[in-house]
């Protein structure tokens, strides 16, 4: 699919207190380079753990993140499981571009990806998109299980919105 791009400042927190401030003071020796590289190796198996735990069906998943980019692989079972991990991925505090590199199994259409804006809900989304807000239960379905609850999204925050089925 590509690159994509997020807001590095929005999303889950899972870096450490650094993965902000880091580069405003430089230590000899590259020490912040050893920290940098391991607190982006944990942020890495954290999201690899989680995409897991969701139950996201992919083979072979492999997360490496180097400053505010993470390039994932693996073999996605479908177009859907393919977006909903690039966007665990890339709704992190931290991650400003998501570079693909999943293979699909099963192909089907892409859904369009939406920034949430203040103000935003769900209905105004599906009203936007889909012309009626009372479409919202399939993009809230769409974005299960990253969503627990159709009221709570936040600005930054980017959603999938799948092609309406006929």
């Amino acid at each position: 699919m590509g690159l994509f791009t997020f807001i590095k400042n929005a999303g889950a927190k899972i870096f450490g207190s650094k993965k902000n401030t880091r580069d405003k003071t430089p230590v000899v020796g590259g020490e912040n380079d050893k920290a940098e590289e391991l607190e982006n190796k944990k942020a890495a198996q954290k999201l690899e753990t989680t995409i897991h735990d969701l139950n996201l069906k992919i083979e072979n998943l492999k997360i490496h993140i180097s400053d505010d980019m993470a390039t994932i692989s693996g073999k996605a079972y479908d177009q859907t499981t393919r977006e909903k991990i690039i966007l665990v991925v890339g709704n992190v505090e931290g991650i400003a571009q998501v570079d693909d590199n999943m293979v699909v199994e099963n192909k089907e259409p892409e859904a369009v990806f939406h920034t949430v804006e203040r103000g935003d809900s769900l209905s105004k989304i599906a009203k936007e998109h889909y012309g009626s807000a009372n479409k919202y239960p399939e993009i809230f379905e769409a974005n299960k299980p990253m969503l627990t609850d159709p009221d709570k999204i936040y600005p930054g925050q980017v959603l999938r919105i799948p092609a309406l089925k006929k």
